[in-house]
């Protein structure tokens, strides 16, 4: 099922920034295909070299072959800063809750720019140039409608609109629904940029596994039902940052994705869906590495091994 986005006047904005995003993509030098890799031997050889290129990067990764159930771990339990991959749980509770009559995806949401702390309510606002979506701060006032938010916060990694829906979500409604879907250690406690929450340590956590296994019922159509995981779906699949998981895939390779960024913490998580029709979910963190395009580059190195390994 298609997630129909109203025309509201981002439509412009954002072709305008995908023309751009194009024009860069196509300037890297072409796709090289890589061999065949043999068997899972290969594949770990393979992708813990990537890795000795950065030794100080702690990273974590699974990988789930939704055809045959095939799963493949690289430190798939240790924990790390969510970053924006955390805006996926809060995509499925908002869908939960429009599933249950509690809310309607057509309903108008405010824009605002005033956000509670976690540790003490004290009020805060976020700049604009620390997010990658910058149409919603000259809107503050109006309102949107629900689903528009959501295909923000997921495309374009609006934080407002994120804080927005975590406030309009309940976080600890999330954290419930993930636990209800089997993912044990996702935390999300808080919106973007909250300060005196950070600097008490409170923060939005994730491992690779519990990832994987929100995108796994995002593909087997278990994340609320199937038409909500197909919208989800959709929605992740016009996602606009696509130089990590998706950057060195072949062309015919489509890609439902999120990915998430903060000072030396680099991610992404989604599905990989293969010509032929297969699908497999990928999720791989990384922290600790200086550059985050080194970071990204690494990502997409290590996507490709998978896909090498699946094709």
């Amino acid at each position: 099922m298609k997630f129909i986005i109203p025309s509201i006047g981002f439509i412009l904005f954002s072709l305008c920034l995908f023309n751009s995003h194009a024009q860069q993509m196509a300037k890297q030098s072409p796709l090289q295909l890589n061999r065949k890799i043999k068997d899972e031997s290969e594949l770990r050889t393979l992708v813990l070299k990537e890795f000795e290129n950065f030794p100080e990067a702690a990273f974590g990764i699974a990988f789930n072959d939704i055809g045959s159930g095939k799963k493949i771990f690289f430190n798939a339990e240790d924990s790390f800063h969510a970053a924006s991959t955390m805006k996926t749980p809060v995509m499925i509770e908002l869908f939960r809750q429009s599933a249950e009559g509690i809310i309607s995806m057509d309903n108008p949401v405010l824009i605002k720019n005033e956000f509670s702390s976690i540790i003490d309510g004290s009020k805060f606002s976020l700049d604009s140039t620390d997010d990658s979506e910058h149409e919603l701060y000259r809107m503050i006032g109006q309102k949107l409608m629900l689903k528009e938010l959501i295909f923000l916060m997921i495309t374009r990694s609006s934080n407002m609109s994120t804080n927005i829906l975590i406030e309009l979500a309940g976080a600890k409604n999330v954290v419930a629904t993930m636990r209800a879907l089997g993912a044990k250690q996702i935390q999300v406690r808080r919106g973007v940029e909250d300060n005196k929450a950070f600097e008490a340590g409170l923060n939005n956590r994730t491992n690779a596994a519990d990832l994987m296994t929100i995108f796994t019922h995002l593909a087997n159509g278990s994340a609320v039902n199937q038409a909500a995981s197909d919208s989800m779906i959709s929605i992740l699949m016009q996602q606009h940052f696509t130089e990590r998981i998706p950057g060195k895939l072949p062309s015919t390779v489509k890609t439902a994705t999120k990915s998430g960024s903060i000072t030396k913490v680099c991610h992404d998580s989604g599905i990989v869906f293969l010509q032929d029709g297969r699908k497999y979910v990928i999720v791989i963190l990384t922290s600790g590495i200086e550059k985050e395009e080194d970071a990204a580059n690494l990502i997409a190195n290590v996507s490709r091994i998978f896909y090498d390994y699946i094709r």
